[in-house]
């Protein structure tokens, strides 16, 4: 074998556990919606009513199909155990009868920032953008491997990070908010962290192969894109009462 065949055999291997979890969260550092104008804005006090009032209710449509993508994924799960732990996400989000979930939470946040509970749920400020970024989520979900899928949703490795900043940002700078409606993002300080554990411990325990790896990073890197469209759409949108923007 050649020197040259030789590194080129070495540097198609597989990496390291430590290597293949640095290289998704150099996703996240590179490219998590945390980072995108809109939430920058938002967490330093410089959106107007009308603009929040467009972001809760375009992402309330990314939060209705949290559940619906997380239980393809467990369609696609041949193996009880995870599917036993996965389920609980789709609890989280839907809740039980009688248990408040987090799309109830959701409902209750767009109330305390204005906006009925009655558009939310017809969708009336819905974007096209917002709606064809979430599809293809919901899409992808669907039609990939189920491990691809849930390397997708790592995004939550830096959710807690993001949740404790807008929680802050709301709190501080948005005092019109009640904030008993903020009980979305108290909810999840705690389920992002567990759900992200389990997930990278799925993910960097079973993709072996380099290949396996790298489309992993692929599908982290294709949901960040998801979060970065829903947010140039809605920066970009009109504006509720006004047709469009100041």
């Amino acid at each position: 074998m050649t020197a040259a065949a030789s590194r080129a055999t070495r540097d198609d291997g597989p990496w390291s556990k430590q290597e293949f979890v640095g290289r998704l969260r150099a996703v996240l550092e590179r490219r998590y919606h945390h980072l995108h104008p809109f939430n920058q804005r938002m967490h330093g006090g410089e959106l107007s009513r009308a603009e929040l009032q467009l972001w809760v209710a375009n992402r309330f449509y990314y939060q209705i199909n949290i559940p619906v993508k997380d239980a393809l994924i467990l369609s696609r799960c041949p193996e009880r155990e995870v599917r036993q732990q996965w389920i609980q996400r789709i609890i989280d989000h839907d809740g039980r009868p009688g248990e408040e979930g987090g799309i109830e939470a959701w409902l209750r946040l767009g109330e305390a920032m204005g906006v009925a509970r009655d558009d939310l749920e017809a969708q009336r400020l819905l974007l096209p953008g917002v709606r064809f970024a979430v599809d293809a989520y919901v899409n992808f979900c669907r039609t990939k491997p189920w491990l691809e899928a849930a390397a997708s949703s790592l995004t939550e490795m830096f959710a807690p990070l993001i949740v404790k900043e807008r929680l802050a940002a709301m709190l501080a700078h948005y005092k019109w908010i009640d904030p008993a409606g903020l009980q979305y993002f108290r909810n999840r300080l705690t389920q992002a962290p567990r759900d992200a554990e389990y997930a990278l411990s799925l993910v960097t325990e079973r993709l072996r192969s380099r290949e396996e790896q790298e489309r992993a990073v692929t599908a982290l890197e294709f949901k960040c894109d998801v979060l970065w469209c829903l947010l140039d759409a809605v920066e970009r949108g009109p504006l509720p009462g006004t047709g469009g923007r100041a």
